[in-house]
């Protein structure tokens, strides 16, 4: 058994084989390009459809918040915004937590 050992040690590192460097640098630059149309990008182009739904929030809209809480815009301002949710019920909010902009005449269908 020993003897295969010592053979083993007594051989000489072979050399690396050409072009290992230049196909690292690929690898590195195909999973960067993968990962930024897999990650990046869409993540960009969510928030810039959002930032342009909050910046073209009116008055008498009908919201949904990040939170559930569904309700009609009474009053806004540059960064917050007062919803109407029930009857004499104002409550202010952030424009950013705004998920979704629901359909003139959601919130009477619902009740």
């Amino acid at each position: 058994m020993s003897l295969f050992i010592a053979s083993a040690h007594a051989q000489e590192a072979g050399a690396p084989p050409a072009g290992g460097e230049m196909f690292q640098i690929l690898f590195l630059v195909g999973l960067f390009v993968l990962f930024y149309f897999i990650a990046i990008r869409p993540q960009r182009k969510r928030q810039k459809e959002h930032r342009e739904m909050v910046s073209a929030l009116n008055k008498g809209d009908e919201v949904v918040t990040s939170s559930g809480i569904l309700g009609k815009v009474t009053a806004m301002d540059d960064n917050y915004m007062v919803l109407n949710v029930a009857n004499n019920v104002e409550m202010k909010f952030q424009r950013v937590h705004v998920h979704a902009v629901l359909p003139k005449g959601t919130l009477k269908s619902i009740g």
